[in-house]
């Protein structure tokens, strides 16, 4: 968390103590599988009752809803999150609250495409649209990639794929400028998750294969993606120009949509590459 003012310092914490308060008056006893021991003066959960379900003393539960200055871990905002039952944005918001960054979403590689972010995707062509996840592992692709990058179906990584695809690499314009930048933005990802052994895997078998990214990736240059000019030398339709801009998916945040937005007179040339569906 960045430095806060006094004043912003104790407007959180009031705000901690209103959002606890709500969350524990919503649940009762029989919500966390404990017994009714008749009935209250004011509904929900008892403090002592949340301090047991999360394993923390009761003491220190009190100090943290009155909104005191403790220091608080993230194990144990974990266990006060299930023990009142919060979904993963109340989670966040209680992360937020308590002063410390949220923890980056987790469980991108098991979750299925939404059968509306795949609409969209197709929706797109035959401009090229591409779904990814943090780890920048493929999830979606419309026809306008595969036909103008040269995806197929053995690419499952943007990154391996910008250094390992040899069509992809052939036809991209300015591929030798732009890898450096390309290595720096995949860091600065990684950097969100330093204890995430899929970067580090990714990180040593791309190296294994590449020197060109290994002796980059030595360089340890952090960048942000920015939104920039994509340029593909296709042997079909010839230069063609693209604004690209990542999009971040509201409910899935680990998940960015890359949209290439073709320049004037790169429309026209798709027609060449892009063969409408005549169904």
């Amino acid at each position: 968390m960045t430095s806060e003012t006094s004043e912003a310092r104790r407007h959180r914490r009031e705000q901690l103590r209103d959002f606890l308060r709500a969350c524990r008056a919503r649940l009762t006893p029989g919500d966390v599988g404990m017994v009714d021991a008749g009935r209250r003066r004011t509904p929900g959960l008892r403090r002592e009752e949340v301090a047991v379900l999360a394993g923390v003393g009761v003491s220190w539960y009190t100090w943290l809803e009155q909104g005191r200055d403790i220091n608080v871990s993230a194990e144990v905002l974990d266990a006060i999150g299930r023990a009142l039952r919060l979904t993963e944005p109340e989670r966040a918001h209680l992360y937020l609250l308590a002063g410390l960054n949220p923890p980056r979403p987790g469980g991108g590689s098991g979750a299925e495409v939404t059968p509306e972010l795949r609409r969209l995707l197709d929706a797109w062509a035959p401009r090229p649209a591409i779904l990814r996840d943090s780890r920048w592992n493929l999830l979606a692709i419309n026809e306008g990639t595969r036909a103008v990058f040269g995806y197929d179906d053995l690419d499952h990584n943007c990154l391996v794929s910008f250094f390992t695809n040899a069509r992809y690499r052939g036809m991209h314009v300015q591929w030798d400028a732009v890898a450096p930048a390309v290595v720096a933005a995949f860091r600065a990802d990684a950097g969100h998750a330093p204890g995430d052994p899929e970067f580090a895997r990714l990180v040593d078998d791309l190296g294994s294969v590449s020197p060109e990214f290994a002796a980059l990736w030595a360089r340890h240059e952090v960048g942000a993606p920015v939104q920039a000019v994509k340029a593909v030398r296709h042997p079909v339709a010839g230069e063609l120009f693209f604004e690209m801009t990542t999009l971040t998916v509201a409910d899935r945040p680990d998940w960015h949509l890359e949209l290439y937005n073709p320049l004037p007179g790169t429309e026209e040339r798709l027609a060449r590459v892009v063969l409408p569906d005549p169904g």
